[in-house]
């Protein structure tokens, strides 16, 4: 008599499933804490360097969202794209693409729109679609599906940005992508570079 093996589940990507995790979290103490938590540690806007919070929230904004809708539209990419992401790069590097990213991501809104907040994970998402269309880069080639990627998705922003008024940060996407597409070309050069 044979034993027929179950299914079990498997904890992959333990960054992508922690960064989740943390972004759920923080929306769930949001709804409790009557959206204080958003403007006090979540979200990114202009102020003074000399509070310490601004520079923490460089880094959350990316956790926390506007509702549950904003956090399930972007974790769906999250856990689509960054299991692969983490198993080609390693935790290490990802979780570098993401704080760059939130960093870039919050310098350029504060400089920009010094009088609206930032939040959500939309440009780590935008990141990482950039990062993945890297993954067949080789030295000396750019694969054709990157620039269709890039032409699609970062056009669709760019054409949005223009035409469409809502409460959505085109710009933030734009600059997740460009994060993306940047450390997609770093961590594919030659494997004998260690880029990060």
């Amino acid at each position: 008599m044979t034993k027929s093996k179950g299914f079990r589940v498997t904890f992959n990507a333990p960054l992508v499933l922690a960064f989740a995790l943390l972004c759920t979290l923080v929306t769930i103490l949001d709804q409790l804490t009557g959206r204080k938590s958003i403007s006090m540690i979540f979200s990114t806007y202009a102020s003074s360097f000399s509070d310490p919070m601004t520079y923490v929230r460089l880094f959350t904004h990316v956790l926390g969202h506007a509702s549950f809708a904003h956090l399930v539209s972007n974790m769906a990419y999250i856990l689509l794209l960054g299991p692969m992401l983490e198993e080609k790069y390693g935790a290490k590097k990802l979780l570098l693409v993401i704080a760059v990213t939130a960093v870039i991501t919050a310098l350029v809104h504060n400089v920009l729109f010094p009088n609206t907040r930032l939040l959500g994970a939309s440009g780590v998402v935008f990141a990482f679609i950039l990062l993945t269309s890297f993954t067949e880069f080789r030295e000396g080639e750019i694969p054709l599906t990157t620039i269709l990627v890039a032409l699609i998705y970062l056009g669709q922003q760019i054409w949005d940005g223009i035409t469409v008024k809502d409460n959505v940060s085109n710009l933030s996407h734009i600059v997740g992508g460009l994060v993306g597409g940047c450390a997609g070309f770093l961590l594919n050069r030659r494997k004998k570079e260690d880029v990060f």
